[in-house]
């Protein structure tokens, strides 16, 4: 599972390196894409083709469905750590991103954000409003107690 926070440096021709906890769980590969809030998602090759295969279940027939195709997949690129433990993040997806010199790493279970510093300080003040937080777990019904 993808947990926590880390910033590292993105180099000029584009490398960010993984952490150490973060590569053991994506193996030899991964595929990165562009997010849903201005930033990046990494996620392994099963997560990615799991997506991919649910997604190619919607009829290409349906508008929706074929943007939703757009969307995940025409800004999707195959990506692996290199000896370093660096990924080459393409162009044109830290353009999109706003990523330049900086970047923060966000671990959210089954896949991992990469972050602008400015973008995800945005994000991380509408994650400290504590009474907004409250209506948003009440849905999920969690309880601290294990089930069987």
């Amino acid at each position: 599972m993808f947990l926590g926070q880390y910033r590292h440096n993105i180099d000029s021709k584009g490398r960010l390196t993984v952490p150490a906890r973060f590569r053991e769980l994506l193996g030899e590969g991964a595929y990165v894409t562009m997010g849903f809030d201005n930033n990046l998602m990494v996620m392994t090759r099963a997560s990615f083709e799991a997506v991919q295969k649910r997604v190619s279940q919607t009829p290409f027939t349906d508008p929706n469905a074929r943007l939703v195709r757009r969307l995940l997949f025409s800004d999707a690129g195959y990506v692996e750590p290199d000896g370093n433990g660096r990924i080459l993040l393409p162009g044109f997806l830290r353009e999109k991103a706003t990523l330049t010199e900086e970047a923060v790493l966000v671990g959210v279970g089954d896949y991992f954000e990469i972050w602008s510093p400015d973008h995800w300080a945005n994000q991380s003040e509408n994650l400290s409003d504590t009474a907004a937080n409250a209506q948003r777990f009440i849905g999920l019904e969690l309880s601290a107690a294990a089930e069987d």
